[in-house]
Parts: C-alpha cells; sequence; structure tokens
C-alpha cells in the first residue's frame, strides 16, 4: 500500500489514506484507536487555526491549514462509514443539495434583491429541513414518520461553538421572533446592571481585597461570581451583536494587543538589564504607555 500511495490533488487519495490509517493491524496505532469524541477536539482547533490564517493574512498557512481541516472531515467521515452510517459521498452530496436548494435565486425561479432577501429565504429552507430532518430520525428510531413537536427557537444552536459566538447565535435567534431590545441604550442600561451585581459579589469574594472574604469559607460565593460573571459577558456579546462585530475576533485583537505591548516591557526592561519581576508596575505601566504611544503613532 505504501508503494501505491502518493500525494494526488484528487480528494479520493485522501479517503484512500484514511482508510488505510484506518485499517486493522497494517494501519497507524494512534488513528485506530480515535472515536468522534477524540477527534472532536482537533476539528475545533484546526477550524481556529484557519481562521487564525486569515487574520494574519498568510495565505502560504492557509492552505495547508484548509487541508488539515479537510482531513478531519475525511477522518469523521471514515468513522461513520466503519459505523455503516454514511460515506464520503453521502456528504458531498448533502452540501451540494444543501446549498442548491437554499440558492433558488441562484439555481432556481427565486429572486432575492440583497443580502436581507437571501437570510430570509435560509432561514425558511432551514426550518424546512429541520423538520424533514426529525421525520427522518423518527424512521430511524421507529418512533413513526411524524414529529410529535417542531423544534424550539434555540433548538438548532449547537452546543460547542464558543461560548461568545454561541451566544450571539442565541441571541439572534430570540431577535427574529421579536426577543430583543430596540437600540443599544437599554442594551447598556443592562451593562450597568450587571457590573453592579457583579462588583458586589465579586469585592467579598476577592482573598486580596479588604473585605469580609476572610470571614468566608475556602470557595464561598464562587458559583455566585461565576454567575454574575457570565450574565456580564451575555450582555457584552449582545453589544457586540447590535453593532454588528464578531466578539471572538474582537477579544482575539486584543490579546495580540496585550502581547505586543508586553513584549515591548520585556524588551525595553532587557535593555535596561532586567526583568519584569524584577521591576515595579509603576515602572511596567509607564512602559505599557509608552507602546501604547507608539503604536498611535
Amino acid at each position: 500500500m505504501a508503494d501505491t500511495l502518493k500525494p494526488s490533488r484528487d480528494i479520493s487519495r485522501l479517503v484512500e489514506i484514511m482508510a488505510a490509517l484506518r485499517t486493522p493491524k497494517t494501519g497507524c496505532p494512534w488513528d485506530l484507536e480515535q472515536t468522534f469524541e477524540t477527534i472532536a477536539p482537533y476539528t475545533i482547533e484546526e477550524a481556529y487555526e484557519v481562521a487564525d490564517a486569515i487574520a494574519r493574512k498568510d495565505l502560504v498557512d492557509l492552505k495547508d491549514e484548509l487541508g488539515d481541516l479537510l482531513l478531519q472531515v475525511v477522518y469523521h467521515t471514515r468513522l461513520a462509514e466503519e459505523e455503516g452510517a454514511f460515506v464520503f459521498g453521502d456528504v458531498v452530496e448533502a452540501v451540494t443539495k444543501k446549498m442548491i436548494r437554499r440558492h433558488p435565486h441562484v439555481f432556481g425561479d427565486g429572486t432575492a434583491r440583497n443580502p436581507a432577501d437571501v437570510n430570509t429565504i435560509w432561514d425558511k429552507i432551514k426550518a424546512e429541513e429541520r423538520a424533514e430532518k426529525a421525520q427522518e430520525r423518527s424512521r430511524q428510531t421507529g418512533a413513526g414518520s411524524t414529529p410529535s413537536y417542531k423544534a424550539a427557537t434555540l433548538a438548532d444552536v449547537p452546543v460547542g461553538l464558543p461560548a461568545l459566538t454561541r451566544a450571539i447565535k442565541l441571541q439572534d435567534k430570540a431577535a427574529k421572533v421579536g426577543f430583543d431590545w430596540p437600540n443599544l441604550h437599554p442594551v447598556f442600561e443592562k451593562l450597568k446592571e450587571e457590573i453592579a451585581e457583579l462588583e458586589e459579589v465579586a469585592f467579598a469574594a476577592d482573598p486580596r481585597g479588604q473585605s469580609s472574604a476572610a470571614s468566608l469559607p475556602p470557595g464561598a460565593n464562587q458559583d455566585a461570581v461565576k454567575e454574575e460573571f457570565g450574565d456580564m459577558l451575555f450582555v457584552m456579546a449582545n453589544i457586540a451583536r447590535h453593532l454588528k462585530l464578531d466578539p471572538e475576533a474582537a477579544l482575539r485583537a486584543a490579546n495580540d494587543k496585550f502581547v505586543r505591548r508586553f513584549a515591548h516591557i520585556e524588551k525595553v526592561l532587557g535593555e535596561r538589564g532586567k526583568s519584569p519581576s524584577q521591576s515595579s508596575l509603576a515602572e511596567m505601566d509607564a512602559l505599557w504607555d509608552d507602546a501604547k504611544a507608539i503604536e498611535k503613532g
């Protein structure tokens, strides 16, 4: 097999390679141990690496990262094939069918004058597809051909999404049925309310604070802090949604900015023969302000 498998531009070669890796006795010991559950984290990681290459505008890396992401699709498909569920061709057929069906304004006699029209068509067809899937699952489980209930408004938002991304999608779904603030003003009022509630529980739980935390048992109030912090982040996601921002992208940019500015602190301190741990907070704050000034030109 090793002599016949060579790199190729044909997707069938990648499918063939994965089959070889998963072949008992002659395949790869590591690959043979994997399951849907163990591979799923790698799938998420590869999607992030694609996004990172795009953010860096590195098309050389993007080519490789897209290949790694495609490998994840082939991997999951191979696992499904071994269970007799479906094969790679079924995956391709399903997505091509979906794209044709969801674009009647391109592949049929539908019309869409702007992106808003496209979104309306997309949502309507997705709802039809959810109903069809429910019927298919019912047939497979022997529960009858007609679903006993309709999917809830938020039911199709994947649980495994990054939390901020899922928050945006949940809020979008609710907004489409009228559950939304009319503008940003009440959202910011809600944010102020959530910050005040977080302050109330966080100061009491701060082990370095001057509150009554010393009289509380270890870990006391942590559940309340976690809940209020989550509420604050959820409102922040809503602000991002109203401003049409991607909160994950915004936070990645903030992370990158922090790395750049802290690198400046380390560099200057190094030139002074010092490390951050040998410096005062005031000294590092001054260098942070220098980095900000340099970035702002």
